[in-house]
């Protein structure tokens, strides 16, 4: 803010503004007086709020953004922050980073990514800063070499077996075979082979020959099935390292539909359930409600206990929820703190009944950490698929509904009906 000695330059700096724009032919709007006016208290070392909260909040653009276009005002900022994406959808974004950056076969994830993912599932925004987009890259990057990695090796496992059992099949093919070839020639020396006209030097010679085919043949059946005994352990080995690989591929399957921390889906595969019950709904009428569960004050958690403590408190709610919802509905992780379900019901009575367990549960105990015992209340949406043409605005509806039970007090459940529950 200028001091009461800058007035009277202040004074001078908005008429030489107006003589300014008029000289230059610019009309005088409210955009363009504030460029000028900036340009001149710069000029004059005047520090003027409204200009300085203009270079503020041009620094937290992003090296892209500044280059999108001459920024010189506070307009021109506001322009700019309009491209970017809805807020609203900056949570989803957030969980879309979040699983493309954690490998989906190498399933160990290092400290460094699981700090990480929580930063920006605290804080989504962060996303637009460019410390943050360079983290992303190189975790990206990380990715697929360990999800490279892992597929070689298991690969060149699958290789290794197939190229064993390939070797021992062809020893015992050739050996086979040449005992055929030798077993061939005699059978047709015995056949032309006469007793009248032979000698019995020509028959002593026959025998020798049967004698030494069959040594021969003993000999290259023991040779493979010695080799075939010395490669039945490296075979098993190789076969461990396959059934490991199945078993691998299908917890990989499961991490990719489980949320690492809480168990419960993780956001596509909980649009991939939620088709069934669309399906169901369409095909048979079965109605369902959808319940959007948020946690009360979950930022402030992080804050004052770290977020050890906010990783315990999203388990312990996930369990309850786990615990108190039938295993034909689904339970999800929408983001962050917000948790979704689809209930199948028989009437709205029945639906509130589920509600009300899960909030006394929740509410009339307490969640410990270490020493910490934290009284952990949550707000809730809710609203019924058959009150809407479509899923969408169901799910819309429900999102309405949990934010005003957050806008009017918190520790509440909101529902379409307009029933609620304290």
């Amino acid at each position: 803010m200028a001091n009461l000695t800058d007035y009277a330059t202040i004074d001078a700096i908005s008429k030489k503004v107006l003589i300014n724009l008029k000289k230059h032919n610019v009309n005088i709007t409210p955009q363009e007086y504030l460029r000028e006016f900036c340009k001149l208290s710069n000029e004059k070392t005047i520090t003027i709020n409204d200009c300085k909260y203009f270079d503020f909040a041009k620094s937290k653009l992003t090296k892209d953004e500044k280059q999108h276009k001459d920024i010189e005002t506070i307009y021109d900022v506001v322009d700019v922050l309009l491209q970017r994406i809805v807020p609203n959808n900056i949570d989803k974004i957030s969980n879309i980073i979040q699983k493309g950056v954690t490998p989906s076969i190498g399933l160990q994830i290092s400290d460094d990514l699981k700090s990480f993912t929580i930063k920006i599932g605290d804080s989504p925004s962060l996303i637009f800063e460019d410390s943050i987009q360079q983290e992303m890259e190189r975790f990206i990057q990380e990715r697929f070499e360990v999800d490279k990695a892992v597929v070689a090796r298991k690969t060149a496992d699958i290789a290794k077996l197939i190229g064993l059992i390939g070797k021992y099949l062809s020893d015992a093919i050739d050996s086979s075979k040449n005992g055929s070839i030798n077993v061939s020639t005699i059978k047709d020396e015995i056949q032309s082979f006469s007793i009248e006209t032979s000698s019995k030097e020509d028959l002593n010679e026959l025998q020798d020959k049967l004698v030494q085919a069959a040594v021969t043949m003993e000999i290259e059946m023991d040779s493979v099935n010695k080799n075939l005994k010395a490669g039945q352990g490296e075979i098993t080995a190789l076969e461990d390292k396959i059934q490991q690989l199945e078993m691998d591929l299908e917890i990989s399957k499961k991490e990719s539909t489980s949320d690492h921390l809480t168990g419960l889906l993780t956001r596509r595969a909980y649009d991939a359930e939620i088709k069934k019950f669309e399906d169901n709904f369409t095909r048979d009428n079965e109605n369902y409600a959808l319940v959007f569960f948020d946690l009360d004050f979950f930022k402030k958690v992080n804050d004052d206990y770290g977020h050890d403590c906010g990783d315990l408190v999203l388990k312990t709610f996930a369990h309850i929820l786990q615990k108190l919802t039938r295993k034909t509905d689904i339970l999800g992780r929408f983001g962050g703190e917000e948790f979704i379900a689809a209930i199948k019901y028989k009437d709205e009575e029945e639906l509130v009944k589920y509600l009300t367990r899960v909030k006394q549960l929740v509410t009339t105990n307490k969640f410990k950490y270490k020493d910490i015992r934290l009284n952990v209340t949550f707000s809730a949406g809710v609203e019924l698929r058959s009150a809407h043409n479509n899923y969408s605005d169901t799910i819309k509806k429900a999102d309405e509904l949990l934010y005003k039970a957050k806008e009017t007090g918190r520790n509440k459940i909101v529902l379409g009906s307009g029933t609620e529950i304290l």
